[in-house]
């Protein structure tokens, strides 16, 4: 573990430290009560600042003329602890990747199978991969050896709907990710809203700000490569037929999403979830620009 930074932490990263500590009482000292925690806030926690170094030029690399440009610099000095996948016990991957690629969105997915039986499962391996064609991609972990309820459905069918989750529902989104028979309606534990979708069978959550219907472009099972034939789990990826968004999440261009409004959550490692923080934003460099420096520098 890296050294604490010694700088006191502005108002603006409460959340962000509070996250942080929340993950180490979880982590370190399991007996830690959730009644212990703050209540959750009610404002939206979302707001733009400049980035943490707008004074940024060419050639700069890291900054160490701020407080955490320094400490990110001073932390070198602990060196790297290197991990080979090849002598690591897969839970242990699972605890390190998931705790170290994040945050992650989270795909909560409506399927119907083949015999008619619904599931509703959330899934952290999950993106965006392309836009023209719109598609996105969900990874599916087995259940031993066997696909989950959720890729064997797909797999049959075709067709599925992800969900985005938000604050306002997320403990209901996250009881569906009981690992219960296959017969088991998850919808019914969650006590969320089947909503009809238009093109495909599997409904969409109707709490859901954001939701697309998909039909399945591809899957690739995955496998280690000593046991091609014996897949771990499923890349699925899935052509998005139609989007559902709630106008109230919608700027005022109503062309796109408001982060602020929609209040999604995403991943960390355990058992954590995470909120949108604070954001900036940071201009695309354009070639023309800087050439000129590449110039200079050769």
């Amino acid at each position: 573990m890296t050294k604490a930074s010694n700088h006191a932490l502005p108002a603006s990263n409460v959340i962000r430290s509070l996250h942080k500590q929340i993950i180490l009482d979880f982590t370190s000292k399991p007996k830690t009560s959730m009644s212990e925690l703050p209540p959750f806030r009610t404002d939206p926690g979302f707001r733009y600042l400049q980035s943490p170094t707008p004074d940024w030029q060419f050639g700069d690399g890291l900054r160490t003329n701020t407080p955490l440009g320094k400490q990110w610099k001073a932390d070198e000095e602990e060196e790297f602890q290197v991990f080979d996948p090849a002598k690591e016990e897969p839970r242990d991957l699972y605890k390190l990747m998931t705790s170290g690629i994040t945050p992650r969105p989270v795909a909560f997915v409506s399927t119907i199978a083949k015999d008619g039986t619904p599931n509703l499962a959330p899934f952290s391996y999950f993106n965006m991969c392309n836009h023209n064609p719109p598609m996105i991609s969900v990874s599916v972990n087995n259940r031993g050896k066997s696909p989950k309820d959720t890729a064997r459905a797909i797999l049959d069918t075709k067709e599925f709907t992800v969900n985005i989750i938000s604050e306002s529902f997320v403990e209901a989104a996250n009881f569906t990710s009981v690992e219960a028979p296959f017969e088991v309606d998850e919808w019914i534990g969650s006590g969320l809203t089947r909503e009809p979708s238009t093109i495909v069978k599997p409904p969409r959550v109707r709490e859901s700000g954001f939701s697309l219907e998909c039909e399945l472009y591809q899957s690739v099972p995955l496998a280690p490569p000593a046991t091609p034939d014996e897949p771990t789990s499923y890349l699925i990826i899935g052509l998005i037929k139609l989007i559902h968004v709630r106008n109230a999440v919608l700027d005022h261009t109503k062309r796109v999403v408001d982060p602020s409004k929609l209040r999604p959550v995403a991943r960390m490692g355990d058992i954590t979830y995470s909120t949108l923080g604070d954001s900036f934003r940071i201009p695309r460099p354009q070639w023309e620009s800087v050439k000129g420096d590449y110039n200079v520098q050769s």
